[in-house]
């Protein structure tokens, strides 16, 4: 009986010991596919992400050639006679229709608006019976593209008028 429980014993050895090795082998390798999967998943994200950012913005660089363009077109049309200002607002008109559909969007703050630091580039500061900090003038347009400013607007900004006068 003793013999027995020895070759049982020899026997467990023999088919236990490999048999949990294997079990080690396959959960490590259990381990190394999901993070390898997570890896993978992780990649494919950071891809579409890249490749959706590349598209918002692919448009900037022509973006920033053609807003000097509508600048000389609003130049022109302010200066233009009559019979040639229909021509000069439909060109303007099929400009500007490209820029929202590629969406660049145009910053044209009116005048007594509130400053934005954010979307407006002060050129210079006057004494105004306006509110402080308030747009006074807009010498240039600027632009947003994809909720991005591509350039602000160039205002001229409202400051207290001395109290000395």
């Amino acid at each position: 009986m003793e013999d027995l429980q020895q070759n049982i014993d020899s026997i467990e050895e023999v088919v236990v010991d490999p048999l949990d090795e294997l079990k080690a082998e396959l959960a490590e390798t259990k381990d190394q596919y999901l993070r390898a999967r997570a890896e993978t998943e992780n990649v494919r994200k950071r891809g579409a992400e890249d490749a959706a950012r590349a598209r918002k913005f692919a448009i900037e660089g022509f973006a920033e050639h053609l807003v000097p363009v509508a600048d000389s077109l609003y130049a022109a049309l302010d200066h233009a006679s009559d019979d040639v200002k229909k021509e000069f607002e439909l060109v303007l008109n099929q400009l500007t229709s490209a820029f929202e559909k590629n969406k660049l969007v145009e910053i044209k703050p009116e005048i007594g608006d509130n400053f934005d630091p954010h979307k407006h580039q002060a050129i210079s500061t006057v004494e105004s019976e306006q509110d402080e900090n308030t747009v006074v003038s807009v010498l240039q347009r600027g632009y947003l593209i994809a909720d991005r400013i591509l350039r602000p607007a160039m205002v001229t900004v409202s400051k207290k008028a001395d109290s000395n006068e």
